[in-house]
This record gives structure tokens, C-alpha cells and sequence, in this order.
């Protein structure tokens, strides 16, 4: 591991700075690729009738899309939601930390014409849209506002608490926040791992999964605007770091985009960890032949140009990250016109433990103006 590891650090990219071996990133490096191996292991590969299927969908998909002006023009598939106006509220308890649930009808229909749209829509549980708060009790106050969008495979109240240090921006911050449960995850999922319906080979239903992301992201944004914050911004992990690009390249006014250990390009991400047969086999099949990248220019942060200030935008990436790759990362910061940027000695989940990540994220939002004096 030591050798393959120092090859890929060796190939300095620009943007990226030289990585040093150390016994802690390759502890780091070994826990990403135990993941790793659970994640695409033989027993997830496809079948041979996945790839006539999801060759015959990207296809079509890419057609309606081109018909509709949108791998032109990617910015305008996206329909802006109604606003947020009166959500159910429940109440709950984890990690010591009382929180507030919120939910409420998604309302998200795929476009016309797009092949899976019926499959998509028939997920019922994913049809209930649904973000967990934490919010001071002084609510009459008028406070920054962080809305936080989660990694593949998480969306629980106890993993995300932990994934964003929620209470520590909660409390020592006094920040309000606002994490939001994506589509086909955590009460929402549609099997009974989290989000595997959502990220996997069968792209078109990932073109669904972050388009309905996206719509309700921005539909908690409307709920979070109409609570009068002093400043409202975005922070994502993983695939919420895709997902904050997305939105922010939607939304002109977010005082913050953060995007942590970011994927920005998904059919690239197969590509690069698909094992060498399977790969051939889905550019045979016109899947990653170019099909899906095409199809997925709708929902690829480095396909639309960003909207929130420049000065808003931050990227923290490990230099060892093996699932979402440190390329992905430098690849958004370069599109972002290369914003705030923090490398840290670890690997992808090695963010959690990382102290030059969470200072980082902590400058941010301080230089940014999201801190308040807690109750």
C-alpha cells in the first residue's frame, strides 16, 4: 500500500500540494479503501441485463435533454420549488442533544419524458421530504443560519450530528442549523441500505436522485430565509459537497459554500474505480462511452458556471482520499476560480478527525460572519 500510495502522491496536480507518507495517512488511506471494497465489491456489480438497460435509459435520457436545450444550457433544467411554508414538527434525542424534525411533501416530479421517471416516483418513503434543526431558543433573535447536506450513505440524526460537529457549530458558534435528509437516505431510503438507490451504476437514477436533491435543498433555503437570519450559507461532505456546488451555482445570495471532501463528477468517479472488465463493458453498452457523461452535465457542478460570490465559496479536501479523490476536489476549486482551499494530511473519511479540516471550517464561517453569541 505504502508503494501505490506514494506513486499517486508523487504525481503532484496543480492545486494539489505534495503529499508525505506518514504511518497516520496510511491508516487513513486503509480505512477509505475498507470501504472502499465493501462499497464496489463483486457482489454489487452489475448484472449483464443492467448494462443493456442503463446503456438503452442514458440514451434516451440524453436525447430528451438534448431536445429540451439543457446539456446546453444546465442551469435551466433545474425548476425552482415553491416555498417552504408550513412543515410538520416533531421532536427528538440523540448524542445528548435534543433536536427538532422537520417535514413536508418534497413535491419533486421528474422532467417529461425521462426514462426511470415512473421507477423514481414509485419510491414512496422518498416522496416525504425532511431536515433535522438545531435552533436556539431565543428564536425572536435574528441568527446565522447553516444548512448542512450529508454524505452517501448517512442521513441519521446520530451520524450527521457527528459528521458536522453540529452541536460544537451550535453552541460555541451559536449558529443555528439546518441539516436536511437527501432523497432515498436515512427515512427516506428505499431498501435498507441508505442511499443505494441513489449513487450507483444505475446513472439515471443518480440524475433523478441529485435533481430532487437540489429542489429540496433549495426548498429548505426558502423555510430557512423566511426565519429572518443575518446570514444563511451551505456545507456539504461528499456527496453534499456535490450537492452544495449544485446549489450554489443556483443561488446568487449564500454567504457561504462550503464544500468538504467534494465529489464533482460522478460518471468520472465510476470510471475510476470500476475494475478494467466492467469498465469495457460499460463502454460497449454506450454508458461510459460518453452517454453518461453528457447525461449528468445537468447535475455536474463543473458543467454550470457558480452563482454565489466568489468570496463565498471554500473547499477543505484530503490529500490521501481514495473514494471521492483528491482530483475531484482540485477539479471544483479550479472551477470555483480557485476560492479559499484547505489540503489536510488525511483521507476521505479522515475529515472527521482532523483538526486542520474543522479549523478551517471554523475560519470560514467566522470570516464569513456566521458566528453569534450563544444563549
Amino acid at each position: 500500500m505504502v508503494d501505490e500510495v506514494r506513486s499517486r502522491a508523487d504525481d503532484v496536480l496543480p492545486g494539489r500540494p505534495e503529499t508525505r507518507i506518514t504511518p497516520g495517512l496510511l491508516g487513513h488511506v486503509a480505512l477509505d479503501e475498507s470501504i472502499m471494497a465493501m462499497a464496489v465489491g463483486p457482489n454489487r456489480y452489475p448484472r449483464r441485463d443492467d448494462y443493456v438497460r442503463v446503456g438503452r435509459e442514458l440514451t434516451e435520457a440524453r436525447a430528451v435533454l438534448d431536445a429540451g436545450g439543457w446539456l446546453d444550457d444546465p442551469a435551466a433544467y433545474h425548476r425552482a420549488p415553491p416555498a417552504l411554508e408550513e412543515p410538520v414538527r416533531t421532536t427528538g434525542w440523540a448524542l445528548g442533544t435534543g433536536y427538532e424534525r422537520l417535514w413536508w411533501p418534497s413535491g419533486f416530479v421528474p422532467r417529461e419524458g425521462l426514462p426511470g421517471a415512473d421507477r423514481w416516483s414509485a419510491f414512496e418513503a422518498n416522496r416525504t421530504a425532511s431536515a433535522w434543526l438545531l435552533r436556539h431558543p431565543d428564536r425572536d433573535r435574528p441568527r446565522p443560519w447553516v444548512v448542512c447536506i450529508h454524505g452517501f450513505g448517512t442521513g441519521s440524526v446520530f451520524m450527521d450530528l457527528l459528521g458536522f460537529r453540529a452541536a460544537h457549530l451550535h453552541r460555541a458558534l451559536g449558529v443555528n442549523v439546518a441539516a436536511i435528509v437527501l432523497p432515498a437516505h436515512g427515512a427516506r431510503r428505499t431498501s435498507r441500505i441508505s442511499g443505494e438507490d441513489f449513487l450507483g451504476f444505475d446513472l439515471v437514477n443518480s440524475l433523478h436522485g441529485l435533481t430532487q436533491a437540489v429542489w429540496d435543498v433549495r426548498r429548505l433555503l426558502t423555510w430557512v430565509r423566511a426565519q429572518s437570519p443575518t446570514r444563511v450559507g451551505v456545507f456539504g461532505v461528499s456527496l453534499g459537497g456535490m450537492l452544495t456546488a449544485l446549489v450554489a451555482a443556483l443561488e446568487d445570495d449564500l454567504d457561504l459554500a462550503l464544500a468538504g471532501i467534494p465529489m464533482a463528477d460522478f460518471p468520472d468517479l465510476i470510471r475510476h474505480h470500476s475494475p478494467h472488465h466492467l469498465h469495457l463493458r460499460a463502454i460497449e453498452h454506450h454508458i461510459l462511452d460518453g452517454t453518461a457523461q453528457d447525461v449528468h452535465r445537468v447535475v455536474s457542478p463543473l458543467c454550470l458556471p457558480p452563482a454565489a460570490p466568489v468570496e463565498s465559496r471554500a473547499v477543505f479536501a484530503g490529500l490521501g482520499d481514495r473514494l471521492a479523490t483528491a482530483d475531484q476536489a482540485r477539479r471544483l476549486w479550479d472551477h470555483w476560480e480557485r476560492p479559499e482551499m484547505c489540503w489536510f494530511p488525511g483521507s476521505h473519511v479522515g475529515y472527521l478527525w482532523s483538526d486542520k479540516a474543522w479549523r478551517f471550517v471554523d475560519d470560514r464561517l467566522a470570516a464569513r460572519g456566521f458566528v453569534a453569541d450563544a444563549p
